[in-house]
């Protein structure tokens, strides 16, 4: 593989975590799951290191992210920093640093599992990525957390 083929895997899969980012902030859940591969998996953990959720598949992830989330809360994802490596034609993975806000309006009640009202985390997205039918999708996805800020 030569470094044009590298760098357009990179770009490939920069542009399918900023999908990610943007179908979040947009509570576009079904559409944030279908970059995943069918049996795709996404685990969110605690700053402690134990998992906070675990979803497997489409409809898993879509279904989850949902609920944790009510239809009026405001969600803001940053990606910085990105490191792909390109392991091969049809692999690759990368880690992103990122910074994520939930700000829920006063009088919505928040979803049982998750009574925060806002909340203000930090960390990284660290994934695994594959070619399916000549499209990028995610493989594996976790967000590991250096730090979280809640209000009640």
């Amino acid at each position: 593989m030569d470094a044009a083929e590298r760098l357009a895997i990179t770009e490939d899969v920069r542009r399918l975590m900023a999908r990610y980012a943007r179908y979040a902030d947009h509570h576009r859940w079904q559409d944030l799951a279908g970059l995943f591969a069918p049996d795709g998996t996404y685990t969110p953990y605690k700053p402690d290191g134990t998992p906070w959720l675990r979803m497997e598949g489409r409809e898993d992830i879509t279904a989850k992210l949902a609920s944790a989330n009510t239809p009026e809360d405001t969600l803001i994802h940053h990606l910085f920093s990105s490191e792909v490596d390109v392991d091969s034609a049809a692999s690759a993975h990368g880690v992103w640093a990122m910074e994520d806000l939930i700000i829920r309006p006063e009088g919505i009640e928040p979803p049982a599992d998750f009574p925060f009202k806002g909340m203000h985390g930090y960390g990284h997205y660290r994934g695994r990525f594959v070619v399916l039918d000549g499209s990028w999708y995610i493989a594996e996805l976790e967000q590991t957390r250096l730090h979280m800020d809640f209000t009640y």
